[in-house]
């Protein structure tokens, strides 16, 4: 999968991993012991319309996950890899079919990726951090982890910043998704308040209305300050 910052998610309009980010306002963060597992969850969270979904890279064979998901998912889905941290990280994720990278913190991956023409979210939790981000290279700044200052310090960030395209990733719940995103969170990054047991293995009917709220909630509207 060749994305390149550009993917065609809806042909023949090419959208870039930005416009993908804005319009969709969502991004699942998939982790677990359990590859197959994992695997099912990607695929469920893309049968119900999740954009972006990322597989942390430490997850069970996180890169066999990555490589079945890309070639099973559909034009509508760019798969992710996450919690990249070096080079050689961002080469085999991206070999594995890996169509953007997501990192904890500003490391040598933020330039590998932007190297490489890959979208990347990059890890920061200070001004000076988010700035260092951006100057990289970076698409967006992940706020990580955002639960320690929660939606109070993301519209205190974005004071100075208000241009910043910020994605909120810690303890992002649904109530907490809707006051980010009032805040003017470009997007969120939800983890275990979306995918919850699915990756052990756990219920996926569950997953599914979990993913249909989230997407409701990120796609309604447009985003407001406040």
């Amino acid at each position: 999968m060749d994305v390149n910052h550009m993917h065609p998610l809806s042909p023949p309009n090419s959208d870039t991993f930005a416009e993908v980010l804005r319009r969709t306002r969502l991004a699942a963060i998939v982790r677990g012991p359990d590859p197959d597992a994992a695997l099912r969850t990607v695929l469920t969270l893309a049968q119900e319309g999740v954009a972006l979904v990322e597989v942390s890279l430490n997850t069970t064979d996180a890169l066999g996950v990555i490589r079945r998901a890309a070639a099973e998912v559909g034009p509508g889905t760019v798969v992710g890899a996450g919690t990249v941290l070096t080079e050689e990280d961002v080469e085999r994720a991206h070999e594995a079919g890996a169509g953007w990278m997501v990192t904890p913190a500003l490391t040598e991956s933020v330039a590998a990726s932007v190297r490489a023409g890959l979208p990347v979210l990059a890890g920061a939790l200070t001004p000076t951090e988010a700035v260092a981000a951006r100057r990289a290279g970076a698409d967006a700044v992940k706020l990580f982890p955002a639960s320690l200052g929660g939606p109070a310090y993301l519209k205190a960030l974005r004071d100075p910043f208000p241009d910043m395209p910020i994605v909120p990733v810690g303890g992002v719940d649904l109530a907490g998704a809707e006051r980010y995103l009032a805040h003017g969170a470009v997007a969120v990054g939800v983890g275990s308040p979306l995918v919850g047991d699915a990756v052990h293995g756990g219920d996926l009917a569950a997953l599914r209305e979990r993913a249909r709220r989230f997407v409701a909630l990120c796609s309604a509207g447009t985003q407001e300050e406040s």
